[in-house]
């Protein structure tokens, strides 16, 4: 087997596990509704994951534990990956912004925390970053 099928399997079990932790999250507080699974679609199709596995994942006794890193680094970069899905269409709604904030507190952030990650995250995916944050970033 090439290389390339290895890297592209381990990138589409990373994808799958993102979306089965997302579906966990929708579920969370009950029934999946219809905006929830609107936004679970959209995702579906975002990271290629197949009808099959679109069943499987959103079966009852399929409850996906989120896998909290111990390394703030990799919580944060599970959460910038997450903002990449969500901003591939250059947006983000009302129900995708609830399903970040559920995931930065899975991830492990105190709430305070989380809201503060999610602002700053927000601003330097829409663009919409002060000066002085543009010009760290670049000397960064």
């Amino acid at each position: 087997m090439p290389i390339i099928d290895l890297y592209e399997q381990g990138n589409q079990r990373k994808d799958l596990a993102h979306f089965a932790t997302l579906a966990t999250l929708a579920a969370v507080d009950g029934e999946i509704n219809a905006d929830e699974k609107a936004i679970l679609d959209k995702f579906a199709f975002k990271l290629n994951i197949t009808d099959a596995e679109y069943k499987e994942i959103l079966k009852k006794e399929n409850k996906y534990p989120i896998d909290t890193p111990h390394s703030g680094e990799k919580r944060l970069k599970r959460l910038f990956n997450f903002f990449q899905i969500i901003f591939s269409d250059n947006e983000m709604d009302k129900v995708e912004r609830k399903m970040v904030e559920k995931y930065a507190i899975g991830l492990g952030f105190p709430v305070a925390k989380s809201e503060e990650i999610i602002e700053k995250s927000v601003a330097i995916f829409t663009g919409k970053i002060a000066f002085e944050d543009y010009l760290y970033l670049m000397e960064k």
